[in-house]
């Protein structure tokens, strides 16, 4: 049997934490494609590409793209109907 092509969205903590400057795998969304409700520790990370791709892990909608350069960040949530970041304690 052939591991999954993606990790947990744990692994894409650390990208997302240096974007939005806060930890992010607690933070939750709605997939803009199925509804589905969930943690970005829940999405499947796909970090093989030249970023970071979450993908929804009921539909598999591409929910969040982040690619970083060494003098620039580019992020595309278009696939999150919304993004709840819990306030740092």
């Amino acid at each position: 049997m052939a591991p999954p092509a993606f990790l947990d969205g744990n692994a894409a903590a650390g990208d997302l934490e240096l974007a939005f400057g806060t930890d992010m795998t607690m933070a939750s969304g709605r997939c803009a494609g199925c509804g589905e409700q969930m943690m970005l520790a829940q999405t499947h990370a796909y970090l093989g590409g030249p970023g970071t791709v979450l993908r929804c892990p009921v539909c598999g909608s591409v929910l969040l793209r982040l690619v970083r350069s060494p003098g620039q960040t580019w992020l595309d949530a278009g696939g999150l109907g919304h993004l709840r970041i819990p306030a740092p304690a």
